[in-house]
């Protein structure tokens, strides 16, 4: 089935249904399958699904893992609902909020065999809705009925797959100049994605020289950090510190990507934040809710990079990976300007496991 560009049309919809609580069907391998991502879910069709027969709930392997429930699949967990399964008892295994008030969830009885390359897809589009990655789904052969029926949108499993792990082209839309208390001589350039997603920003000082290597940063949005001053993190330092610098040193570009808390979205940002209060650390926190460590595509970067004409940058990071990924994308990283800014005592132990577990050079 050759699509082309429609594809990112039906992922674009596919993800604003799943985001309202409304069924997408998805297609391949022998299957078609009804799904549901489990935070928006409402009674009525949580309803209509268990009556027309067995749901399973896909979790990721790492949320399993915390409700001690096998999953056969590796990277992800087909687990049978039983037949008095609740909507509430459904949701809380997909929400760790609850997790220390009630512990008991099982024993969870999971699926071992048969193809499940549309599950992985289901979740991989849940999480792109910035959705917690949890989905319900039925293999039946009303699916397709139903689809017909209601105009749900139909995804073709097979073509969908390869290309929901492409990285969207970027299309540079426009672009001002912007004086700031940095540097008066700023531009702002507005990146929008052909399939739909985030907006990404790179904020231009000064007139650098293709030819040499530009002071860079990649900078992942972090609205509580930013915004609001945020000492649980320390981003806001680190985002006017590298201006600073820029500002200082006459010319610089610094990306803003939308890939609020490591790539999670700010919604399940904040669950990691209530899991901390728990007592969990950065990357536990994410493993509860289901993610890995960080989420981030730092792919990004290195493409608004390229198309502002730059080959070669000294990069203000801490982060060993996002020099790893720029040089595998053609972005040759001439130096690592070490960017030490921020330290609380707010954030003494976030910064301690971003050393000890995420491999910072701290």
């Amino acid at each position: 089935m050759g699509l082309g560009p429609e594809l990112n049309d039906i992922l674009a919809r596919a993800r604003a249904d799943l985001r309202m609580g409304v069924p997408v069907v998805l297609t391949g391998h022998g299957q078609a399958l009804i799904v549901m991502a489990a935070e928006t879910a409402g009674a009525a069709r949580f309803a209509l699904m268990r009556a027309q027969g067995t749901v399973d709930l896909v979790l990721t392997g790492r949320r399993a893992e915390t409700l001690k429930a096998r999953a056969y699949d590796g990277d992800v967990a087909r687990v049978v609902l039983p037949g008095d399964a609740t909507l509430n008892w459904v949701q809380a295994l997909a929400d760790p909020a609850d997790d220390l008030r009630v512990p008991m969830k099982g024993p969870l009885n999971t699926r071992r065999d048969g193809n499940c390359d549309l599950h992985r897809l289901a979740i991989t589009l849940v999480k792109s809705a910035r959705l917690l990655p949890a989905v319900l789904v039925q293999d039946t052969r009303e699916a397709l009925p139903l689809a017909a029926r209601e105009n749900l949108t139909l995804i073709p499993g097979e073509v969908a797959t390869p290309h929901v792990m492409e990285l969207a082209t970027l299309d540079n839309v426009v672009a001002a100049r912007v004086p700031m208390q940095a540097a008066q001589e700023g531009r702002l350039h507005i990146f929008r994605p052909e399939d739909g997603g985030e907006e990404h920003y790179a904020i231009e000082i000064g007139r650098p020289d293709r030819s040499k290597p530009v002071l860079a940063r990649l900078h992942s949005a972090c609205f509580t950090g930013d915004v609001l001053g945020s000492l649980k993190c320390d981003c806001g330092p680190q985002l006017n510190a590298a201006l600073a610098a820029m500002g200082a040193n006459g010319a610089g570009v610094l990306l803003y990507l939308n890939q609020e808390g490591r790539g999670i979205g700010l919604a399940n940002k904040m669950r990691a934040y209530a899991l901390q209060d728990q007592g969990f650390d950065t990357v536990e926190a994410n493993h509860r809710l289901g993610f890995e460590d960080d989420e981030r595509d730092f792919r990004l970067g290195a493409q608004i990079l390229q198309k502002m004409g730059f080959d070669s940058v000294r990069l203000l990071t801490n982060n060993p990976k996002k020099i790893a990924m720029m040089e595998r994308c053609g972005v040759t990283v001439a130096e690592r300007v070490p960017l030490q800014v921020g330290q609380t005592p707010e954030n003494e132990k976030y910064l301690a496991v971003k050393a000890a577990k995420s491999g910072h050079l701290l």
